[in-house]
This record gives C-alpha cells, sequence and structure tokens, in this order.
C-alpha cells in the first residue's frame, strides 16, 4: 500500500469497504486514499472488481437491486453512503463518463446544457457559457461551435466520448470517473482522449480504470491493482510498473496471466 503520509490531504478515502450484489462478495476490505488533481488509475483482469469499486464512488451501484456496502468512502469530510445523503447532488460533485459514448439523440447543445437545466439553469446566456466552456474543456469546441445545434449522433465515436466528456464536465463536477473511455475508439481518437486526461487533471481528480496497461502507464499518477476483489497493490504508477512490491502484480503487469 502506498504510504498516505506522504500525500497532501486526499480527496477520497476508502476504509475497509466491502460489496455485495445479493449473498455474492464482489469487494473485500478495500481501503485506498485518492488524491486530488491526480490520475488514479485501476488495472486488472476482468471480473477483478474494479468497475465495481469505481462505481461506488458516486453510488452508481445503488441502481442495482439487492446491493449493499459495509465500510466507508469519504469524499473530502462527507462520507457519502451517511443516510442524509443527496444521491442527485453526490452525482453532480462526481461524474461519470462510461465504456461506450452514450449521447442523447439531442442536439450537441442540448446534450451539455442538459445537466445544468436539470439543475435549474435556464438564462440562456448562462447556458451558452456553460456549454462553449465545457466543449473547450473536453477539447471539442473548435470542432463543432458551428453546428451546436446538430443532432449529436452525427459526431464520429471519437467527438460522441469528448461530447460525454463535456456533458459530464457541465455540471461543474470536482471528480471525473471514467469506465475504459477509451477502449471503443481507434488509436488517434485514443491518443485525444489520453491527451484530454492530462490537461484536465489540472483542474479535476481523475479515476480512469483501464485494461491497457501501457494506457495506465501514460495517463496515471497512481495505480491501484485489483485481484478478484481484493486491492492487492496501490502505489505511484511508476513504481508499481518498475517495482511491484507484490508478485501478484508484477505476474500480472508481466502477462504471466490476465
Amino acid at each position: 500500500m502506498i504510504d498516505s503520509s506522504t500525500m497532501q490531504k486526499p480527496k477520497i478515502s476508502v476504509d475497509s469497504l466491502n460489496f455485495f450484489y445479493g449473498k455474492s462478495q464482489a469487494l473485500f476490505k478495500i481501503s485506498m486514499a485518492m488524491e486530488a488533481q491526480q490520475v488514479t488509475a485501476f488495472i486488472g483482469p476482468s471480473g477483478c472488481g474494479k468497475s465495481t469499486f469505481l462505481r461506488t464512488l458516486n453510488r452508481m451501484n445503488d441502481t442495482i437491486d439487492r446491493t449493499y456496502i459495509e465500510g466507508t468512502v469519504m469524499i473530502d469530510d462527507q462520507n457519502i453512503y451517511a443516510p442524509d445523503v443527496d444521491v442527485v447532488h453526490l452525482r453532480k460533485r462526481v461524474g461519470m463518463v462510461f465504456q461506450k459514448s452514450n449521447p442523447f439523440p439531442k442536439s450537441i447543445f442540448e446534450n451539455v446544457a442538459f445537466g445544468p437545466r436539470i439543475h435549474g439553469i435556464r438564462n440562456k446566456s448562462d447556458l451558452y457559457s456553460i456549454v462553449e466552456k465545457s466543449l473547450e474543456q473536453a477539447g471539442l469546441w473548435n470542432e463543432v461551435k458551428d453546428r451546436l445545434n446538430n443532432n449529436a449522433l452525427g459526431l464520429s465515436g471519437g467527438q460522441q466520448q469528448r461530447l460525454c466528456i463535456a456533458r459530464a464536465l457541465a455540471v461543474g463536477p470536482e471528480v471525473l470517473l471514467m469506465d475504459e473511455p477509451a477502449s471503443a475508439l481507434d488509436p488517434r481518437s485514443t491518443a485525444r482522449i489520453e491527451d484530454l486526461i492530462g490537461d484536465l487533471k489540472k483542474n479535476f481528480t481523475i479515476i480512469i480504470v483501464t485494461h491497457n496497461m501501457q494506457q495506465a502507464a501514460r495517463v496515471s499518477d497512481y495505480t491501484a491493482f485489483f485481484f478478484e476483489g481484493e486491492l492487492i497493490e496501490f502505489g505511484e504508477t511508476k513504481q508499481i510498473f518498475t517495482m511491484p512490491k507484490q508478485k501478484k502484480t508484477e505476474d500480472y503487469i508481466t502477462g504471466r496471466f490476465g
């Protein structure tokens, strides 16, 4: 485990988290601290629990019947599983981008304005400013500024994924969760997403699930290796990839399994 005493106060702290799908336990005593304005990558073989764990960080698993957790997840000083937590507000603070781009069948503008409208912003000038800023942050503004009223489904795959990132940014999150955001994209679009992650971490805490270890090595500051629902090792990315402390981590990174 990484020595959290060397970190600034973490943005997210997880302590002894167990997660269950009904009677089946999927995560076992996960404890880790994630630093603000850093990129943390989750790696591990399929079915190891990394996406399940990612979804505990904004309570997306709440939408699945018969799931429950034990332990705590703190964002700053708030336990996000406390009974009085407003889950809608939580998901405003902790945005999410999924593996498959999922733009709404609406205009580019309305895709990005959707979240702010839900949260009560109605002024057209304010909405336009938010849309422009979000599209700029997602590296898409110059490509779409002259066709904001066009259907978002007419964009390329890579553009659609950046639009989904802009849509997540439009509500002003502090944390951005990304579940294999480039796995369905071509190499050029993947490179754009990776460059974008590097830009976004200046203002956001980013957590990314990826099957691509080279991608984890390129974009992340910290890496967590999961196996069979357990956190095997967590540390600075360079250390994880060059001097892993656990043999299982070394075996996975060197391709002996997974």
